[in-house]
């Protein structure tokens, strides 16, 4: 137990000195805030998520109560670009069941659309500053390394990271935890000579042992959408996959050579697309037609804004 105390006052001089206290939704004890940060931050980088949407978002839908009446199409405009779009229909989701106020335990958070177990868990320990454990991707490596963890189950890692977890300040606790991840015990040449936890460390000699992965398999798939364009106004469909459903894109061609535009790479989650582009006059029975220059305000995929820029 001393050996655990002494390992949780290093870690919290080490946040104190070098965690990232400038991230905005870390200054604030607005629960809405936080969730609509904890969201946005799955799957996207920091940066972009401060930098392009979490503010813009916020300046749309400042409150539950807004984000819960606003249009969905709305919603996932603002959305646009972040990919991922089940999470921002989810987020509405829950607003409109929780009616303006955020349950207080995580029991309760794991019954709204969308939130599992780390979202439900940091918004109890950054918003309600709970003594409860938070494990995320970087948390987990730290964890697994710090603990010499081989192939441990999810169950250990959550047991281990609460028996870890500083009942002093909790909140400091697994914010440093997380940036520790992120800034040092990194995924492949970790800087353990700069971590705080390098002295109680077990996994210190061996710290690649304990974070094999194995390598993501992606699916390729080509795809083929024409280009209408009347009166500077654009064809657009709703869509009816899964990628992208109750969004607006490009209607699907069969290809013809003559009337090729051009084509592009796109990723988006386990997919690696092959997009092609071609100008055509048909148009779907469900076509909505969009001014071109409100194009970027519709509830658009980042794929569709990049084959904006072939046909613009």
């Amino acid at each position: 137990m001393r050996k655990i105390k002494e390992s949780q006052i290093n870690l919290l001089k080490w946040y104190e000195a070098n965690g990232r206290h400038d991230l905005p939704w870390r200054n604030t004890d607005d629960v809405y805030h936080v969730y609509l940060s904890e969201i946005m931050l799955q799957q996207t980088q920091v940066s972009r998520v401060r930098d392009e949407y979490y503010f813009q978002f916020l300046e749309k839908f400042p409150s539950l109560e807004a984000l819960a009446n606003a249009p969905q199409d709305e919603v996932l405009a603002a959305w646009s670009g972040l990919g991922y779009y089940s999470r921002a229909r989810n987020l509405q989701k829950s607003a409109q069941v929780s009616k303006g106020r955020l349950p207080h335990t995580r029991e309760e958070l794991l019954k709204l659309p969308g939130v599992g177990l780390y979202t439900a868990s940091a918004i109890c320990s950054f918003a309600y500053r709970q003594n409860a454990p938070v494990v995320d991707t970087n948390i987990s490596r730290v964890i697994k390394r710090f603990f010499a963890l081989l192939n441990p189950t999810e169950t250990t890692l959550w047991s281990l990271a609460g028996e870890f977890v500083n009942a002093a300040d909790p909140r400091a606790h697994n914010l440093a935890l997380m940036d520790l991840g992120s800034l040092v015990c990194l995924p492949k040449n970790p800087k353990c000579q700069e971590c705080p936890l390098l002295k109680r460390c077990k996994g210190v000699n061996e710290a690649q042992l304990y974070t094999q992965t194995k390598k993501k398999e992606y699916e390729s798939l080509e795809l083929f959408y024409g280009v209408s364009i009347r009166n500077n106004q654009i064809a657009l469909t709703p869509s009816t996959g899964k990628m992208y459903k109750n969004m607006l894109e490009l209607p699907t061609v069969d290809p013809i050579q003559e009337n090729f535009i051009g084509k592009f790479k796109h990723s988006y989650t386990k997919y690696r697309l092959s997009v092609n582009l071609y100008v055509t006059q048909e148009t779907p029975s469900d076509v909505v037609w969009v001014d071109l220059d409100k194009l970027e305000l519709s509830p658009i995929s980042s794929l569709t804004k990049k084959a904006k820029a072939l046909f613009s």
